[in-house]
């Protein structure tokens, strides 16, 4: 008795890079305990398979047009908790590795991960545990051990802001360029634009002045003391 399932894992890969895709599809169909029975260029295309087929398991790229992983890891957590999603991606990165936990992914691997980590990592999520690579198991204990940063002023943050979006307010309204942005967040300046969109959609500002004008109005920066430089 091996502990071995005695079906192999029913999977569906989803990755926008046809390459890629046919390589993570082709190293699967040389591993026990798996069966890859489609695979998806873009998140909706995933979410059909989803629904056609009933996989066991999603292993979900995260940048993909149309639909990225993210909303389709959420789409299927909520319409077909029958099938769980391991997120294999080129990012480990927090704007990355969060948001896809929150939507629901039970596992997180990069796409250096061997296909016997793969496999793993497939049968954890389907077991009930979750199918982390070590780097990401400590990269979620430093999150959890740190103290979640604070805007400007320790006001509230308003409107259903995200702490990270009200980083970046705070940054805007300092007068930072995105690209200045990016790099005091250790972040990509397309992911900086991602925030600045979210956060002018939840608020209704149209531009940088009128988010700067918010930011001193709802607290979240102060203005500077009288006579100072």
């Amino acid at each position: 008795m091996t502990g071995e399932p005695e079906k192999p894992a029913r999977v569906v890969v989803a990755d926008d890079q046809t390459v890629v895709r046919e390589g993570i599809v082709m190293l699967l169909g040389l591993l026990p305990g798996v069966e890859v029975v489609g695979a998806a260029g873009d998140g909706e295309e995933a979410v059909r398979l989803v629904a056609e087929l009933a996989p066991d398991v999603v292993l979900m790229d995260l940048r993909m047009p149309r639909c990225d992983g993210v909303e389709a890891t959420r789409r299927i957590t909520a319409q077909y908790p029958g099938t769980q999603v391991v997120v294999l991606t080129t990012y480990a990165d927090d704007e990355s590795l969060f948001p896809a936990l929150r939507a629901g992914a039970r596992g997180y691997l990069t796409k250096d991960a061997g296909g016997d980590e793969i496999v793993r990592a497939v049968h954890s999520v389907l077991s009930g545990d979750a199918g982390l690579s070590p780097s990401v198991q400590r990269r979620l204990l430093e999150r959890l051990s740190a103290p979640e940063p604070e805007p400007t002023g320790s006001a509230v943050v308003p409107d259903g802001l995200t702490t990270r979006e009200a980083e970046v307010l705070v940054l805007i309204a300092e007068g930072l360029s995105n690209p200045e942005i990016a790099r005091r967040l250790s972040v990509s300046i397309a992911t900086v634009k991602t925030h600045i969109n979210n956060m002018f959609s939840k608020t209704g500002l149209k531009d940088r002045a009128q988010a700067v004008s918010y930011a001193y109005r709802k607290g979240l920066v102060r203005p500077p003391a009288a006579g100072s430089a």
